[in-house]
């Protein structure tokens, strides 16, 4: 049998950054959990949401790595991106990681992959994990023909994609920059 779970949806629009996750954990077709929190803020330099997709362990233990690359680069979320980066396809126990990270600030979204990859969208919107197909079609619709806000696209669309993917819950937790 094999885990599914998670649905991460990065959106940045107006100023504001929003991301989300859906957190149900699936094994088989067996619903295990349905609102486990894969999304997190780190408070280092003016603040970076991350949110995770894959094994919790590998990308617990890639989070923390990420977390103190980030600190070295005193808050630089490029900077520290690459530096974790070239850790995962350098150190023997990291490179076996099977995680995905989604780190957005006030400018920039990147995803950090499981082959060590550093990549920031041509748009401002970014996803992963099971339903991430699903709720990146959604949140593009949303963003290009809609005057929603960045926190209501990934709620929204992360709404559609548990419409869609059997492995996305729909419970909902957002995290934002820049929020009035």
């Amino acid at each position: 049998m094999e885990f599914h779970g998670t649905t991460i949806l990065a959106v940045r629009k107006d100023g504001v950054t929003a991301l989300a996750g859906d957190g149900q954990i699936t094994l088989g077709q067996t619903v295990l959990k349905r609102a486990a929190v894969k999304v997190r803020r780190l408070e280092v330099g003016e603040g970076v949401l991350v949110g995770f997709a894959g094994g919790v362990a590998d990308a617990l233990a890639l989070l923390e790595r990420f977390e103190e690359k980030l600190q070295e680069a005193r808050g630089s979320l490029l900077r520290g991106a690459v530096e974790t980066a070239k850790l995962w396809r350098t150190d023997r126990v990291l490179r076996h990681l099977q995680a995905m990270i989604v780190a957005a600030d006030r400018e920039n979204l990147v995803l950090l992959s499981g082959t060590g990859e550093v990549i920031a969208p041509e748009e401002p919107l970014l996803a992963v994990g099971s339903g991430g197909p699903y709720a990146l079609a959604a949140a593009k619709a949303l963003y290009r023909h809609s005057a929603l806000g960045a926190r209501e696209i990934v709620e929204e669309a992360l709404r559609i994609a548990a419409e869609v993917d059997l492995y996305t819950s729909g419970q909902v937790t957002v995290l934002t920059l820049g929020e009035a």
